[in-house]
């Protein structure tokens, strides 16, 4: 194959020209992948260790999902649901069948099950709490992250996503993350949920003190409060659990699932939920032309197939535990502190270091993909189907770059 060295340079250029600057993504430009690895324009292979902010969980182009998409592509895509399909009804079942949840409401983007649950949750507020008419609270923590749509962003705490974007909507009170005691001052009767992320994947996976997440439990219990749990990062197993929030052997009243419920493949979210919580939406409350499409439905299907029967759960566990142990064993050098859990991990640099940026782009040089989030700290989440020797090659590269 001949190769054009001056492709790359020709696509950056052109996707500058007539591209929103709305991101800043390294200088890589990928052409195919396959399972762990991605290949460039030039041919050249990487390891991902990023795999599409955990999308990408049953690894690139797996090929049952695929057919199953080929598949259903050729049959039907979309119908709207204006009308009924064959595939959304087994796919509901599925899903509430794995997780235990009464029901589950399909949509796209893991924003909009976000956006999903916050009206789920004021109209279960004001119907079954009996808060006044445009009362409605939801309690937030510091470092979340849930998404831009303005709605969501009005509850960040980041000045990027925040700053030139208001005036913002209402309704919602951040509190410190982890912080049981500020969220029990907080709470009053107007609260009708408490919104959270089990870890906190943006913040640079950051877990909450232990105990965190069964202290909202038992707050939300005592003052009749929905406890929803974000879980389109940290769920379908990307932790060594099915859900992060099992971690503490608790269940909330809804979650958010989105990103590996694909297997990258399309946009697929959902927000699952007890019976109770759902029966809120009635016919025309709420919907979405693609939300629950049968090319959906039949992507969804195959990439949880996949997820149980290669049971990549406990390889998240199993794995992760490894990576972790091996990271902790490191010599520190500009590490300031590991945090992880499942095949996840983040590695937060002191301040000195000058940057995550810069370190991401060395292990890029040395065929290893990555991401900073929060400017310090090295965000990693490869595939649930990477191998021990993979991950034995990354850990060699990420030690000499951190060395």
């Amino acid at each position: 194959m001949t190769v054009d060295p001056t492709l790359p340079s020709r696509l950056i250029d052109q996707e500058t020209r007539y591209g929103a600057d709305n991101y800043h993504p390294f200088d890589l430009v990928c052409t195919r992948a396959d399972g762990a690895y991605v290949w460039d324009v030039q041919g050249n292979r990487y390891l991902d260790f990023l795999a599409g902010y955990g999308a990408v969980a049953q690894g690139h182009n797996h090929t049952r999902i695929a057919a199953a998409m080929v598949e259903q592509c050729l049959r039907l895509c979309l119908t709207s649901r204006a009308f009924r399909n064959d595939r959304l009804p087994p796919l509901l079942e599925k899903l509430c069948t794995l997780t235990g949840f009464d029901q589950a409401l399909l949509m796209n983007s893991g924003a909009e099950a976000v956006e999903t649950a916050i009206k789920a949750a004021r109209k279960w507020g004001y119907q079954h709490k009996g808060i006044a008419p445009g009362r409605a609270e939801i309690l937030v923590f510091s470092g979340n992250f849930h998404g831009r749509t303005t709605t969501i962003v009005s509850f960040s705490d980041s000045p990027e996503s925040t700053q030139g974007f208001g005036p913002f909507t209402p309704g919602f009170r951040i509190v410190p993350y982890g912080n049981l005691d500020a969220a029990r001052a907080a709470a009053g009767p107007d609260t009708c949920a408490i919104l959270v992320e089990p870890v906190q994947g943006e913040a640079g996976v950051v877990l909450p003190p232990k105990g965190f997440m069964r202290g909202l439990r038992e707050l939300c219990d005592s003052r009749r409060i929905l406890l929803i749990a974000d879980e389109i990062q940290c769920g379908l197993g990307r932790t060594g659990k099915l859900f992060a929030f099992e971690h503490e052997g608790i269940r909330p009243d809804g979650v958010t699932i989105g990103k590996a419920l694909s297997g990258g493949f399309y946009p697929v979210s959902a927000l699952l939920g007890s019976r109770e919580l759902m029966g809120v939406f009635t016919p025309g409350t709420h919907g979405s032309t693609f939300g629950g499409n049968p090319l959906a439905c039949a992507v969804a299907s195959a990439a949880l197939d996949v997820l149980v029967d290669e049971k990549l759960v406990d390889r998240s566990a199993e794995l992760g535990a490894y990576l972790l142990e091996q990271l902790r064993a490191m010599d520190p050098g500009p590490v300031k502190e590991i945090r992880g859990l499942g095949l996840w991990a983040g590695i937060e640099l002191r301040p000195e270091a000058g940057g995550a940026r810069r370190f991401c782009e060395a292990l890029l040089q040395e065929g290893l993909l990555c991401k900073e989030t929060r400017e310090h700290t090295l965000r990693l989440s490869p595939p649930l189907t990477i191998t021990r020797e993979q991950l034995d090659w990354a850990l060699a590269k990420l030690k000499l770059i951190l060395a």
